[in-house]
């Protein structure tokens, strides 16, 4: 079992260049991965956002009512400035339909269990991290589907139900499931958890791979561009919730956590979510799977940038009730 841990550990903590690898071999080798079929994208996810669960306390939803305040310009900044974001780079950038719609849904998405790993490294307030993540990921069943089509109805047709019922399936259940089972099976989750890094990156893995491969043609001709917008889209939404951290004020542990928090999405859902409701629009999945590859490379980044900055700087918290 030390063994298995040991290996976990490792491959947690090179996950950036481990994603970035196997989403090389799959675009220059396509037929290295076009055996991991796209229908499996969500079940995928869905072993990810389990193991999510699997590490969430109530103790996470209580910060809520400790801190609201800090939570709710998290949940709002989230879900106001990475879709905006979006949108904007993709008419400045004059996509199509397909590509709008795939780089709207990484927009509208919550952040991913990533974003919390990069705050712990950065030295941030991991708590704040973890409180904007859960709640976000419980409101995206009813925002992000309402975005999405608020931003895309004049462009694509958007199934807002099947969004809605997919993020329920894909997010909600596997997470309370591994909620439930960590509350009531608490000393055997603990053990399962040092194995979830090596889990979650292989499935993580595993859908950039199916997606890479299946679409490497028509990467080839539009990556580039895909590529810079992607890297604006997370890049901006790092400075924007740095620049909304000191404009508020915030120390700098709040300010780490929510800069992360903006910055990085559930790209994952975001690729999943596209075969879902944009089943005629193929490449509507690769921004997604290109934000997986590049978010862990560039947080990982940050997260060293962000170590050097100290928390014992001054600065106003946001005071809660």
């Amino acid at each position: 079992m030390k063994v298995i841990e040991k290996i976990s550990e490792i491959i947690g903590k090179y996950m950036a260049l481990i994603v970035l690898a196997v989403a090389a071999l799959a675009l220059f080798v396509p037929q290295s991965s076009l055996w991991i079929d796209t229908s499996w994208i969500n079940y995928l996810l869905m072993i990810v956002m389990f193991g999510m669960g699997l590490t969430m306390k109530p103790k996470d939803f209580t910060l809520i009512f400790k801190r609201p305040k800090d939570i709710i310009i998290g949940c709002a900044a989230q879900f106001i400035i990475m879709p905006a974001l979006a949108f904007g780079l993709s008419r400045i950038f004059g996509l199509d339909p397909a590509l709008t719609a795939g780089v709207v849904l990484v927009g509208t998405c919550p952040g991913g269990t990533a974003s919390n790993v990069m705050t712990y490294l950065s030295k941030g307030d991991v708590a704040l991290s973890v409180g904007m993540t859960s709640v976000n990921t419980l409101l995206a069943p009813l925002l992000t589907p309402a975005i999405t089509w608020l931003l895309l109805q004049t462009t694509v047709s958007v199934d807002v139900w099947a969004m809605f019922w997919s993020i329920i399936q894909v997010i909600i259940i596997p997470i309370a499931l591994g909620f439930v089972i960590n509350h009531f099976f608490g000393k055997i989750t603990e053990k399962a958890v040092t194995v979830l890094p090596m889990v979650s990156t292989i499935a993580i893995c595993m859908i950039v791979a199916a997606v890479v491969s299946h679409n490497a043609e028509k990467i080839y001709t539009s990556g580039a561009l895909v590529l810079a917008v992607v890297i604006l889209h997370n890049l901006l939404g790092y400075a924007c919730g740095f620049g909304l951290g000191k404009l508020l004020r915030l120390p700098p542990a709040k300010t780490k956590a929510l800069s992360i928090e903006i910055g990085m999405q559930n790209s994952g859902l975001a690729t999943s979510l596209a075969g879902t409701a944009f089943p005629n629009l193929a490449m509507a999945t690769v921004p997604g799977a290109i934000f997986s590859v590049w978010h862990n490379i560039s947080g990982a980044i940050l997260a060293g940038f962000y170590r050097r900055w100290k928390n014992n700087q001054k600065g106003k918290s946001v005071k809660s009730k």
